[in-house]
């Protein structure tokens, strides 16, 4: 497996799998309409837009295939994280993680760390050292669990 910092080029990639994903484990519990919007802003224009704004990602290559991205937003939100679902329960999870952590606290992080957790993703979150801070929480018809790392 090879991690390295998200090139220009990964962007259409990027985008396909995270609508696969998405699809699949995200937004099949809103309503059309928000899923739509969920998806809209998440496209490849949606994610130019979130590397202007400074967010850092990933990509995870196997033999040359794009296995999985992580983004963390402001060195201290894990924005992104998805992984293909051919290399699920491989650690592709835990190695983008550990990079986009080490990242994020080279980069001036504290250490310290937040995500909305997908309902699907949560055990994934928890083995990384996440805890719920607040009870689940559906905002514009998206639902997601409020977690925290602390340093």
């Amino acid at each position: 497996m090879r991690i390295r910092p998200i090139e220009h080029s990964d962007v259409p990639a990027v985008a396909a799998l995270f609508r696969a994903l998405a699809t699949e484990f995200i937004v099949h519990e809103s309503p059309p309409e928000a899923a739509a919007t969920f998806l809209r802003d998440n496209d490849e224009a949606g994610f130019q837009g979130f590397l202007r704004l400074g967010h850092a990602y990933h990509v995870a290559e196997i033999d040359g295939e794009l296995a999985g991205f992580i983004a963390i937003r402001e060195r201290q939100h894990l924005y992104h994280m998805f992984v293909a679902k051919r290399f699920h329960r491989r650690g592709v999870a835990r190695a983008l993680w550990d990079v986009a952590r080490r990242a994020a606290i080279v980069a001036g992080g504290d250490g310290s760390f937040t995500v909305n957790a997908s309902n699907y993703a949560l055990p994934v979150y928890q083995a990384m050292g996440f805890e719920r801070s607040a009870p689940m929480q559906c905002v514009n018809g998206l639902y997601f669990n409020p977690m925290q790392r602390p340093a």
